[in-house]
Formats: structure tokens, sequence, C-alpha cells
């Protein structure tokens, strides 16, 4: 019987890659890969990302989607003090913990304005900030100064006031989704967000547009990106709302192209 060592051990981890972590920072070093993170939006949690962390991490790239506080797979942690600073601690959070750098930070719908206030604590960890169908606060804005997504009493969750089909997901996946919706806690929408807009400084700025999804306030916010030359404003074609789910395939490969 040959003899076990721990070096033989060692060696033996390295050469089948002890664990995706270590395959992932190899390839790191040897191309362009990246640090993914990606940021849902209200009532959805990190359940969301699945297909498009699938492909991305496929692709070698270190993927990140936490599910944000009280919502998703964290909704049997809802209480009425879970606000929009909250949600940002805990991105932050996930970036310092983890000691992430050189990130391409995505926040989809009302994640936008989570990044916002990301990009205000974490600049220089922030390599590209992308704005996928999202909030782009301006200094002092809540969500529902914006929209008004205001709960009965101002304190109790929101439940999910959009449907399925009402951001046109394709119909094969509609039932999924809907199985998936949390309610969102209320302070999300009412919190203002005061900022500096530190995501101006941000090397890389994208805005994602389906435009095959009908949104006047998405528009609003789009079309005067189309005339920054500091940004890139992408549009997809054949999608809801939910582009990471209708179209994972075809964002992993535009986001590989902007990192």
């Amino acid at each position: 019987m040959s003899r076990v060592t721990r070096r033989s051990l060692l060696a033996g981890g390295l050469a089948l890659g002890a664990g995706p972590t270590a395959v992932t920072d190899a390839q790191s070093r040897n191309g362009r890969k990246r640090v993914f993170v990606l940021v849902h939006g209200a009532w959805h949690g990190g359940w969301c990302w699945e297909r498009l962390t699938e492909r991305l991490i496929t692709r070698g790239h270190r993927v990140y989607a936490p599910a944000l506080s009280g919502v998703g797979e964290r909704s049997h942690l809802a209480a009425h003090g879970i606000n929009l600073e909250t949600h940002i601690a805990d991105i932050v959070g996930e970036l310092r913990w983890k000691d992430l750098t050189h990130i391409v930070l995505l926040g989809h719908s009302y994640g936008g304005m989570v990044i916002t206030g990301v990009a205000e604590r974490e600049l220089p960890r922030i390599h590209a900030i992308v704005y996928l169908d999202a909030f782009l606060p301006k200094s002092g804005q809540s969500v529902n100064d914006m929209v008004g997504f205001v709960s009965g009493n101002g304190a109790d969750p929101v439940p999910p006031l959009y449907t399925p089909e009402m951001m046109s997901v394709n119909s094969a996946d509609r039932e999924w989704v809907r199985s998936k919706l949390t309610p969102q806690p209320a302070a999300t929408f009412s919190q203002k967000l005061d900022h500096s807009r530190a995501y101006d400084r941000v090397s890389v700025k994208v805005y994602i547009r389906p435009i095959d999804f009908p949104s006047a306030f998405s528009d609003a916010v789009c079309d005067p990106l189309r005339k920054d030359p500091t940004w890139q404003v992408h549009d997809m074609r054949g999608c809801g709302h939910d582009v990471m789910i209708d179209k994972p395939e075809e964002l992993a490969q535009f986001l590989e192209k902007i990192a």
C-alpha cells in the first residue's frame, strides 16, 4: 500500500482542484475573469440569479448573489426594522467580509437603489456598475418618491404588486416565479437615499434595458444615459423585466463583454 503523506494529500488536492474557489482563482489569473456581485430586485431573492450564476461560473468567474434581508431565502427574518440601509449593509458586508475587489456590481430593478448606496461606501472595490432595468435615484429620493410602492399603513410588508404576467416573465416560468415572490419590508421603499453620485466615478457604467417590456419609468431613467458618452446602454429584446430569468445566456455573454 502506498504511503499517504501530508505533502501528497496537498498535491492531490491541488491536482484535482481543491474546490471551486481554487479553480476559479487560478482561471482568474489566466484571463479576464471577474467577480460578479448580483443584487436582486423587490420581492425577489438570490434564487432569481440561478441560471445566470451557473453560466458565469462555468465560464470561470466568481459570482455572489445573496438574498437581501427579509425577502426570498431570508424572508423568515422579516422585521419592521429592515430598510434600504439594511440592504445596502447586506451587500457592503458581502464585499468586506469576503475581501471582494475589482467587482462587477449589478442591480436589478429595486436593486439599483442598493448598488447606488454601495458605490458610496465601497467605490474602490468596483470595476463596473450595471443597472439592469433598475432604479437610478437622485440624491434624497426614495422608491416611493419615484413610483409610490406604499404599504397600507406605511409599516407592514408590501405584498408583491407585480405579477409574473405584469413583469412579462416567459409563460413557462410564471408559476415558478409566482411561488418564490415574498413581501418586501415597507421601509426599503420609504427610506430616502442621500448620495454624492459616486457611481459616476466607476470605470465602466452600464444600463441594460429590455425594450420589449414597456416602462415609461425605465425609459425616463435610461434615455438620458443614451446621450451620455460615459455610459453604455444596451437594449435586449425578447424578454420581460426579469431578464436574468428570460435570457440568462444572452445576459451572461453581454456581461462578459463589458467586464
